[in-house]
């Protein structure tokens, strides 16, 4: 889009952005009380009743108004920043993981049939998906390094028979949608995947145990499934057969960047929480922001707020031109989800035995940041990727 585009586009992300937020502050946050709110994640029950309200509000699925077109990338950043204000907002409001980032590949690469079947009802709020591609650790399968990918998928005439086990599958309990990564033979004796898509639930796959993690923000909570002779047609392919790396990167990418922006959101609120609370509360004889150890630390968080706000919007600035890279997501990965950490360990510290109590959600939301840290690879590789390119660099210089 040319600059008066550009501009009329964030004028309607900052919009949707203000009404996101009063949705969320008013209706959304008075739900993280809820008991349907569970250690598994929200119930479907909760769900759909959140998701109501949010479309009668005119707020669902808003970074994609009217059902068909994204906003750009920086006005995404501005109301995925205002949905993550509560936990339970980007839930509400159909922009949580794993379904956005499924959107959003869907919207890239699906067919036309594909997009009717499976884009538009995820888009209407009214069915979750799950992406499966992670495995299980036992097994030698793929994690962060994609090509240990172990499930299979046989071609046999028209149809294909997938086979093999998934690890840490987001959502796949309740999901409808299901994107399943398999290695595939393309003849030419390189490591090829494909991308599957499948209606769920499927006899021929079973969840072996939904896994008890520290984060409980995602409906469905995290699986381990089998799948065990899966039999699809060729109808079911995603895009191009032998293409399931480069369309994980196509999703990957941007995923990284989403995440940042609903975490943002959730660190500005414990922020929010943990100031009030040092403003009010006092000892040793006045308010504890007035004490320099925890001024100061509230004075860091509001730095490296504002630090992770520019480094997104930057990032979300080059993924509105397609230019958008593995080395800048990574590196927008790193600062990040090590700097909100940090935000929101510093807002428990403020806040004492109420930081780590459920009397705010600060605890919940310091749980799920620990988590993202993981999410979409971890800081390790992030950083091993970064270095080999600053190697490569340097002896291409040479």
């Amino acid at each position: 889009m040319n600059a008066k585009e550009a501009k009329c586009d964030l004028e309607r992300g900052r919009e949707i952005a203000a009404r996101v937020e009063t949705f969320v502050r008013e209706t959304i946050i008075p739900y993280e009380k809820d008991l349907r709110a569970e250690a598994h994640g929200p119930t479907d029950e909760l769900v759909n009743e959140m998701r109501q309200k949010a479309r009668a509000a005119g707020v669902l699925t808003p970074h994609i108004p009217g059902g068909t077109e994204h906003v750009s990338h920086r006005s995404t950043s501005l109301i995925l920043q205002a949905a993550g204000l509560s936990p339970l907002g980007p839930v509400a409001l159909n922009v949580m993981a794993p379904d956005e980032g499924n959107m959003y590949m869907l919207g890239q690469v699906a067919s036309d049939a594909q997009k009717d079947h499976f884009l538009k009802p995820m888009i209407a709020g009214t069915v979750r998906s799950a992406f499966f591609m992670t495995e299980p650790a036992v097994d030698g399968g793929a994690g962060a390094d994609p090509s240990m990918i172990q499930t299979t998928a046989v071609s046999e005439g028209d149809h294909w028979v997938i086979n093999g086990r998934k690890a840490f599958i987001t959502g796949a309990v309740g999901a409808s949608v299901g994107i399943i990564m398999a290695r595939t033979d393309a003849g030419d004796g390189k490591l090829a995947a494909t991308m599957f898509l499948i209606d769920l639930p499927d006899p021929a796959i079973t969840v072996e145990r939904v896994l008890e993690t520290i984060d409980s923000s995602m409906p469905g909570g995290h699986s381990i499934l089998k799948i065990d002779n899966l039999r699809v047609d060729d109808s079911a392919i995603l895009g191009e057969p032998h293409q399931g790396f480069k369309y994980a990167q196509v999703r990957l990418a941007p995923a990284r960047l989403t995440h940042c922006m609903r975490w943002l959101g959730a660190c500005k609120r414990a922020h929010e929480i943990a100031s009030a609370y040092a403003v009010k509360r006092h000892a040793f004889g006045k308010p504890l922001i007035d004490h320099e150890g925890v001024g100061f630390m509230l004075a860091e968080n509001m730095i490296e707020l504002k630090q992770a706000e520019l480094m997104i919007d930057w990032c979300a600035g080059i993924l509105d031109t397609g230019m958008l890279g593995t080395t800048e997501s990574s590196m927008a990965k790193v600062a990040v989800s090590e700097a909100l950490f940090r935000i929101v360990d510093r807002c428990v510290q403020v806040m004492g035995g109420t930081g780590v109590s459920g009397d705010t959600p600060v605890e919940q939301i310091f749980r799920e940041i620990r988590a993202f840290r993981i999410y979409d690879g971890p800081t390790e590789v992030h950083k091993w990727s970064l270095a080999k390119k600053i190697k490569r660099e340097v002896l291409a210089g040479q």
